[in-house]
């Protein structure tokens, strides 16, 4: 069985790592002000990669680009940015200093974009976001619902040559009710898909039963934060 990637989440908004429940700014919980010592601490406690998100350009309220590229710069494991990436300029600035970009909004509503940007960088820079409400994709910072199956979207981002997807369950994020395994173990059945999974772990049992499923890599948010699980536990199973 593959090694499991295990990527703890760095959500930032105001210069701030905080966690949002279901996506809300309005639930939200402030975890940190220094976004680049908590890298550290994950890349110190063995993290294999790093899932950056600036909340405020995924809602439209500005930018953290500057603190996520120091976080680049001051870490030495590979870092993934994801956030409000809707724009070829921005996209093409990140891949500047971040191995990869994930891309949901921008993926859905700018294909021609897309095209020309994994042309530019190559496929495997690009991970596609697919995150779900009830096996439909949203987009916009989960305003908006695209009306798109999950397993009929991931299919076709595969034909397009694409591999990586993360999927985050939306009812389940930030929540700690366990993660959507029924979604996962669907997409992770797509030939050719590699599946990141996001949302809803709160305790090891969860990440033991997303590997058995045969995900490519778990996202650790609310329960890393809330000590209900640890990084050198989930790699000892990962």
């Amino acid at each position: 069985m593959q090694k499991v990637k295990v990527i703890p989440a760095i959500d930032i908004m105001d210069n701030k790592v905080v966690r949002l429940v279901k996506g809300d700014p309005k639930n939200k919980t402030i975890y940190s002000t220094d976004p680049i010592k908590t890298a550290k601490r994950w890349e110190s406690a063995g993290a294999d990669m790093l899932h950056v998100v600036d909340l405020d350009a995924t809602l439209s309220l500005g930018s953290n680009l500057q603190i996520i590229e120091r976080i680049a710069e001051e870490t030495s494991i590979p870092i993934e940015v994801a956030g409000g990436l809707r724009t070829e300029e921005i996209i093409e600035n990140v891949l500047d200093f971040a191995p990869k970009v994930v891309l949901g909004t921008m993926a859905f509503k700018n294909k021609k974009i897309l095209q020309r940007v994994s042309k530019k960088f190559g496929k495997d820079r690009i991970v596609i976001s697919t995150d779900q409400l009830n096996g439909t994709i949203v987009v916009s910072g989960w305003k908006e619902n695209t009306g798109v199956d999950l397993i009929r979207g991931i299919e076709e981002f595969v034909n397009l040559g694409f591999s990586e997807f993360l999927i985050t369950s939306v009812d389940r994020d930030g929540t700690l009710k366990g993660p959507d395994l029924d979604s996962l173990r669907k997409a992770c059945n797509i030939k050719g898909a590699q599946v990141i999974a996001s949302g809803g772990i709160s305790k090891l049992q969860d990440t033991v039963e997303v590997k058995n499923i045969g995900v490519s890599g778990v996202i650790l948010g609310k329960a890393l934060y809330d000590e209900k699980i640890t990084i050198e536990e989930v790699k000892t199973i990962a």
